[in-house]
């Protein structure tokens, strides 16, 4: 299964709703990646290997289950995570890449590819939805952490060096 969607970050018809850089953005979505357990509820634990050239692996475990990674990073532009097969979980990527459309518009894509075909029946397709639809709002969660932690300064420069 293939899904995408997009979620925008600063809405500048909105203004109530703080603005945040492109920066501030890029190192949360690093955060995300760096110290999972911070947008991950259910994440019993995650070592976090050392970022060579510009990537750097993962080892998630939820229960039993483990899930080893690996992150690649495209400074200001995206983060990618990249899932081998391992036991009964096929090869599968995840990237959340920023877009500015224009002056001040900041967005993310998400782009999933879970390494299954579409669905081929109805049982399937249901799946597939409950999926997507779980995937969006995880996503939904990631940019309202980071809005937080942007707001707390601690996206900033300053607060990270």
């Amino acid at each position: 299964m293939k899904f995408e969607h997009l979620i925008e970050i600063n809405d500048l018809l909105n203004p109530l709703m703080d603005t945040i850089t492109r920066e501030q953005l890029w190192r949360g979505l690093v955060i995300r990646a760096e110290s999972p357990k911070l947008f991950v509820p259910h994440l019993d634990d995650a070592e976090i290997g050392p970022c060579e050239a510009g990537s750097f692996k993962r080892r998630l475990r939820y229960g039993d289950l483990v899930v080893e990674d690996t992150v690649i990073l495209t400074p200001l532009q995206e983060v990618r995570y990249e899932v081998p097969a391992q036991g009964e979980i096929s090869a599968s990527t995840l990237s959340m890449t920023i877009e500015t459309p224009a002056e001040g518009r900041l967005y993310v894509r998400f782009r999933y590819d879970d390494g299954m075909g579409e669905a081929l029946d109805a049982a399937s397709q249901m799946y597939a939805d409950f999926k997507k639809s779980a995937y969006q709002e995880a996503d939904i969660d990631t940019v309202r952490i980071v809005r937080e932690m942007a707001a707390a300064g601690k996206l900033d420069a300053s607060y990270l060096n």
